[in-house]
């Protein structure tokens, strides 16, 4: 059985996780949209800490948290202080949004409850998830791993590229 806590704490960080996400969609400001981003990317790693999954919450907090969400702040700041831009959006489409939600939650709904072989395993994970990734990922799965890095390398050298000042037939000063 498990510690009614954990499952106080679990539904608590299910509900920040949740709210946090709703108000991404339907704020109007992006600034508040893009902070309650980082909860729900808190969240969803909390969610994989619950689940014993601590590589994959390292690795949310890490990626997204730390790398996608704070360029999305400091691109969504640059551009507001030199374009001089509102920073307002209008959320549209309410109903057909609504309408999917409803549709996606019954289904999630239905595959949970229809599912009777569900069951939580009573077995505690042996040793770190950690050191098994690192493992698999240089032994049996290098070559792939090594041409993603390849493909976001070349990615970058695009992007710099495309994003330099100086591009041929551009003489202003």
């Amino acid at each position: 059985m498990s510690n009614p806590a954990y499952t106080v704490i679990f539904y608590l960080f299910a509900a920040i996780t949740v709210i946090s996400a709703a108000f991404v969609v339907f704020s109007r400001n992006v600034i508040y949209s893009a902070f309650s981003l980082l909860f729900t990317f808190f969240g969803a790693a909390a969610l994989y800490v619950f689940l014993s999954a601590d590589f994959i919450a390292v690795t949310q907090v890490v990626v997204y948290v730390g790398g996608i969400l704070v360029l999305l702040l400091f691109g969504v700041m640059f551009t507001n202080s030199i374009m001089q831009t509102e920073l307002k959006t209008d959320v549209l489409n309410m109903l057909p949004g609504t309408v999917l939600l409803v549709g996606i939650l019954g289904a999630i709904l239905y595959t949970f409850y229809s599912t009777h072989s569900w069951i939580p395993s009573t077995t505690p994970l042996q040793g770190s998830i950690v050191e098994r990734v690192g493992f698999e990922t240089m032994s049996g799965y290098v070559l792939p791993f090594e041409m993603a890095s390849i493909l976001l390398l070349a990615a970058l050298i695009g992007a710099a590229f495309l994003a330099r000042f100086d591009k041929p037939g551009n003489n202003e000063k």
